[in-house]
Order: structure tokens, then C-alpha cells, then sequence
């Protein structure tokens, strides 16, 4: 789309069509500013604009150039803001891609552009393109889409063109390439011409998304496929494993500060009853008519003897020293 305002006002509806010979088409396009004059172009494949006609504000007809002039089959009516080209009795060379503009000053402001297959129904039996069948590919994988082409016993080399058309873009060309000898063969049974084309897409990401369509010029006639449409996820698979991971982390480390918690509370326990049982009063200090449960059905108690008529010498020696009674009883 050629615009030199940034983002475009003009719009069309519909990006890519197709007729047959002889029917009738109307292109639709809407101004989102009004704007002194009106324009439509027309661009066969391989080739520069063609300016079809120019309408201006006081003139809704439109005024028609070069080989559209005085030509009944092309009408163009603008009026409120929008703007139509009706095309009847379609032919083959009608096939192309069609622009609206509009302009103000010296700036010019394109629309998206549609894109018109004109089929034969007399030369599909013949003549006809086939694509690859559409699907769904992981992203940073590569692919590979194939064009193939029968063009009747008319020989010669073709022109062809790979088209990419995404629901945020008009259908762009993305490559071209001429006719090759190696890719073509010829059936000795029906004199047809058979060819074929690739276009390889490697480390696929969001943006290569889109309806591929290859068109091929060959024996004056141009010929369009129904288009490939390529899927590509992996983006959302992949946020979701990180945010599964991230909460399993989480998980994680909570459940470690947990358990060691509980491991030095039942640490600290523990040592505190090894203490108690091996006589130490670092815990629990016990006094002269403290008795203590250890391990089910044993009893001990500490007794102080203070001896009041030995010297204080003896005394001092003794004061330090405990006297632990044990006693068992089997409970009936």
C-alpha cells in the first residue's frame, strides 16, 4: 500500500475474489477523509500502475483514461464518502489488483488494494494451478508450498508469482520467478504441459501466518490458485509451560522452606529429650520433688541430700552431686 500519511483512511472491502469469464464484479472502497479527488488504478501482474479513472468532488462519473476510456464495461459512481468500480462482462486480461486512492494537495493515500481471478471455465479442463493442501505448522519449523501447473499443449516458459494475504495486510507479493525446463515435463499422451513450483518458508514464526496464493502467467492467460492457507502456533503452548514451570518453582520452594522447618523443630525435640533422659537439666531443670515420664512406663526423679553438719569444704562438693532413683512398674 503506498501512503505517505502513515496509516491510511481509504478502505476496501474484501481482498481477493474471483469471477468467471463473462460475469459482473463491483469493488467497493470508503474514504475516511474527504478529499478533493478520487482514483482508481489497476496493476496486472508484473506490470507498473494503470490509471483507470478519476472522479473529482463536484464530479461523482469519473473521468477514464488510456484503454478504460469509452470502455462501457467499467463504471465508477463516489458519492457519500465512498466510492464504486463496477466491472461487466469480465475477461481474462481483467485480472489484476485494484487500488482506490484518494488525494489532497500532492498527497496520495492508497487503499489495501483487491485482487481479481478472472477463471475460464472453457480452459479449466486444460489448463489449471493447484496448491498445496492447508495446515498447521509449529513455529520455528520450516515448510515447503508447491504450485502445480497444467497449461493444454501451449508451451513456453511462465511467470510466477507467490501472493501472501494475512487478516492485518492486503495480499502482498512476497516472490517471483520465471519458467524453468528442468521443472516442466510433457505428457506424450495428452500433449499437456506439466509444471511444478516451490516456495520454501524456513524458521517459521507469527508473521509468515496467512493464505499463500501462486498465480502464473503462461500462453497470455493468467492463472490463479485457491490459495494455502498457512497456520503457525507454538507462541501460547510455549507461555503456558513457562507459567506451569514458574508455579511449580514457587511450589517447590515453599514446600522446602516446610519441611525444613518441621526437620529442625523435630531436631530440636528430640535433642531436648535425649538431654532429659541422659540426665542433663539443660531443658527442663528438675527440682528435688520433680519426676519425669520417659519412654512409656519408666520414672525417675532427682533428690538433693543437703548435709547441713559437714564442713563447708565437703559441702561444696556434695551440692553438685544428684542422685537419680529409677523405678519400673508393669501396669496389670
Amino acid at each position: 500500500t503506498l501512503n505517505y500519511l502513515g496509516k491510511s483512511s481509504v478502505h476496501q472491502q474484501r481482498s481477493f475474489m474471483s469471477a468467471e469469464v463473462g460475469s459482473n464484479v463491483t469493488l467497493h472502497c470508503s474514504y475516511g477523509t474527504e478529499a478533493a479527488r478520487y482514483y482508481w488504478y489497476k496493476q496486472s501482474l508484473g506490470q507498473k500502475l494503470q490509471i483507470i479513472s478519476i472522479s473529482y468532488k463536484f464530479d461523482k462519473s469519473g473521468e477514464f483514461h488510456d484503454e478504460f476510456q469509452d470502455n462501457p464495461r467499467f463504471t465508477v459512481k463516489t458519492n457519500d464518502g465512498k466510492s464504486q468500480l463496477n466491472i461487466f462482462h469480465l475477461k481474462p486480461s481483467d485480472t489484476g489488483t485494484y487500488f482506490c486512492a484518494s488525494g489532497i494537495s500532492f498527497v496520495f493515500e492508497f487503499g489495501e488494494g483487491v485482487t481479481v481471478s478472472v477463471k475460464n471455465p472453457v480452459l479449466e479442463n486444460t489448463s489449471w494451478i493447484r496448491q498445496s493442501e492447508s495446515g498447521t505448522v509449529q513455529m520455528g519449523s520450516s515448510v515447503t508450498l508447491n504450485c502445480t501447473v497444467q497449461t493444454g499443449s501451449c508451451g513456453g516458459e511462465h511467470s510466477v508469482y507467490w501472493f501472501r494475504h494475512s487478516g492485518e495486510s492486503h495480499p502482498g507479493l512476497i516472490y517471483t520467478h520465471g519458467g524453468s525446463s528442468d521443472q516442466c515435463g510433457k505428457s506424450p499422451n495428452t500433449q499437456t504441459h506439466t509444471c511444478m513450483y516451490d516456495l520454501p518458508i524456513r524458521n517459521l514464526n507469527k508473521s509468515h501466518a496467512g493464505t499463500y496464493y501462486c498465480a502464473v502467467i503462461s500462453c497470455g492467460q493468467v492463472l490463479f490458485g485457491n490459495g494455502t492457507k498457512l497456520d503457525v502456533e507454538g507462541e501460547a503452548v510455549s507461555l503456558s509451560l513457562v507459567y506451569f514451570l514458574s508455579a511449580a518453582l514457587i511450589f517447590t520452594i515453599i514446600l522446602s522452606v516446610l519441611l525444613a522447618f518441621t526437620l529442625h523443630k523435630m531436631h530440636k525435640r528430640n535433642s531436648c529429650q535425649t538431654s532429659e533422659f541422659n540426665g542433663r537439666l539443660s531443658c527442663h531443670p528438675a527440682t528435688s520433688t520433680e519426676v519425669h515420664r520417659v519412654a512409656g512406663d519408666l520414672h525417675y526423679a532427682a533428690v538433693n541430700v543437703n548435709q547441713l553438719s559437714r564442713p563447708r569444704r565437703h559441702r561444696k562438693s556434695t551440692e553438685s552431686e544428684c542422685v537419680y532413683s529409677a523405678m519400673t512398674h508393669t501396669l496389670n
